[in-house]
């Protein structure tokens, strides 16, 4: 029983050490083990202020970059639709002056074609008016040849020749 219930100088030694090493802790271990706890709540302290601002700069920086990206979003699409805008009115110009471009020379080859026409048309009536003469020419000297031909020539003209 004596292991079971220690005796009143066990527990007398045991108080006067246990007392003594509190003694000796709380003078020297105390104060440095507070001021290294102390130091560490603050550094998590600090660490845990510094995760949240740095949470909130993050959601900050994400918010504006989705804001840029929209912006970066609406400027390409704006710049898409003037290009677009672009080249739909340069094609339509094109269209216009390739219209001009293409009634002026339709213009241009009637004209061509009208005064070439005109130059032909003035040809072949020289060239008849010529063969006229020459057939006339011929037809008279084969008709005209003696005096009694030409004299049935002159009588035939007075006679178609009527004077009021």
């Amino acid at each position: 029983m004596d292991l079971i219930l220690p005796s009143s100088g066990l527990i007398f030694w045991q108080l006067f050490g246990f007392l003594a090493l509190l003694f000796i802790l709380i003078k020297f271990a105390w104060k440095p083990m507070l001021a290294a706890i102390e130091e560490r709540e603050t550094s998590i302290d600090n660490s845990l202020k510094a995760a949240e601002k740095a949470r909130n700069e993050m959601a900050n920086l994400k918010a504006e970059n989705e804001k840029l990206l929209a912006e970066a979003r609406l400027e390409r699409d704006t710049i898409l639709k003037k290009a677009q805008d672009a080249s739909t009115k340069m094609i339509e110009e094109a269209k216009e002056e390739a219209v001009k471009t293409g009634a002026q020379m339709i213009e241009n080859a009637k004209a061509v074609i009208e005064t070439e026409k005109k130059a032909a048309l003035a040809d072949v009536k020289t060239q008849v008016a010529t063969l006229s003469l020459e057939v006339t020419e011929k037809l008279l000297r084969a008709n005209l040849s003696d005096d009694k031909s030409q004299k049935d020539l002159v009588d035939g003209f007075i006679k178609e020749l009527k004077l009021n």
